[in-house]
């Protein structure tokens, strides 16, 4: 029961905590994050990151990823697919190169600065999701840019992390990086299948079950089913979650299934996800690790910031949506988190430098919002000028 006592304090502080930051012009999901930063063991230390929080951490995630794809609009994804490409691979190479070389100046080894630049690499698109939603800019061609960008950041980053296994020269119990491209191709796949066929099947068998709300339940099974595929061939379930939500879009019953699983997600589960980012930042060794901490923070800004910027400058954006495309795909949060652990389990970095890198994809994760609503007030402004 100790949970619900948990759960009931974080929807309190973050539904109020949220309400006043929008009232001051501040994203909501700010307010969520630092509620995180505050309750967890970070200052207060009344909240602890279990396996509980977890649970409803990624079900939030996952839900937020469907709502995004059933908001966005397919054509626009298909139009902007080309340039959501050259973002994705020019922000990738950017912190790979850049904050890789930096973890030289700490005395990271090789095979350390090679995941630092994998783990900085890493978009996490369900933030700025949150920030586009809030400014009715998430079906837009920015918007597009972001979401197909995200998409093709999360590919490029479990084949970079294969890359990375397979350089540690163990290969017992992993597996090669042509099976794990093979995997994802056979996934893309049934990607195609669920759009062409078997979402429309399904929706359309709900309507004939005698069940209350079948469609939604039914919408509900595909975007678990999809994540939870994404997760077993090595990519996020947040990514499965999306096609999910653009294949039940394509449906009649969309409109419906938009407006009932909204307010499961952001009742409960979107805003535990929000917290538990915040839950993970604690501030040990931060004086000792403050230069690092502060280089790179401006590097995981400004990496994605500039390089995905430059990215939609070859694509054919102007400077404003350059701007906007750049700040939407800063966010690093649980691609990052997870990328880290994955390399601090393997005993690819110490138990310093983990603590210090975490630190930093907090920080970074927090600034992201607020340049992303700079960026898209700024753009309006011009607009309307």
């Amino acid at each position: 029961m100790e949970f619900i006592g948990t759960l009931c304090l974080v929807l309190f502080l973050t539904l109020f905590v949220g309400h006043y930051c929008q009232r001051m012009g501040v994203p909501g999901v700010i307010g969520q994050l630092l509620v995180g930063v505050v309750v967890g063991p970070a200052i207060l230390d009344w909240i602890q990151l279990n396996s509980l929080i977890q649970v409803f951490s990624d079900l939030g995630v996952i839900i937020l990823m469907f709502i995004a794809g059933l908001e966005s609009n397919i054509q626009l994804l298909k139009k902007y697919l080309r340039p959501a490409l050259i973002v994705a691979i020019i922000g990738v190479i950017f912190p790979l190169v850049l904050m890789g070389f930096s973890g030289l100046l700490f005395h990271f080894s090789r095979l350390e600065c090679f995941l630092l630049g994998v783990i900085f690499s890493a978009t996490s698109v369900s933030i700025s999701v949150e920030v586009l939603k809030e400014f009715h800019a998430l079906d837009s061609k920015e918007g597009a840019t972001i979401l197909g960008a995200a998409v093709a950041d999360d590919i490029i980053g479990v084949i970079l992390l294969s890359i990375m296994v397979s350089m540690m020269g163990d290969t017992s119990g992993n597996q090669s990086l042509f099976f794990v491209i093979l995997k994802q191709v056979l996934y893309f796949i049934g990607v195609y299948l669920l759009f062409k066929w078997i979402a429309p099947y399904l929706m359309r068998t709900a309507d004939h079950l005698f069940m209350t709300a079948s469609r939604t339940i039914m919408s509900i099974i595909i975007c678990l089913a999809m994540a939870w595929l994404a997760e077993l061939v090595g990519l996020s379930g947040a990514v499965g979650a999306f096609f999910a939500g653009l294949s039940v879009a394509l449906t009649p019953a969309h409109k419906e299934i938009s407006a009932s699983v909204e307010p499961i997600g952001y009742a409960i589960f979107i805003p535990m996800f929000f917290v538990s980012v915040g839950l993970n930042m604690s501030f040990a060794h931060l004086w000792q690790s403050l230069g690092f901490v502060i280089l790179m923070t401006i590097l995981g800004v400004g990496t994605k910031l500039v390089g995905c910027g430059l990215g939609a400058k070859l694509s054919g954006f102007d400077l404003a949506s350059n701007y906007v495309i750049g700040a939407g795909m800063v966010s690093r949060g649980e691609m990052a988190l997870i990328t880290a652990q994955i390399g601090f389990t393997a005993h690819l970095m110490d138990a310093t430098h983990y603590s210090d890198v975490i630190l930093v994809i907090i920080v970074v994760t927090i600034i992201a919002p607020f340049i992303l609503k700079h960026a898209i007030t700024k753009q309006r402004n011009l607009q309307k000028a």
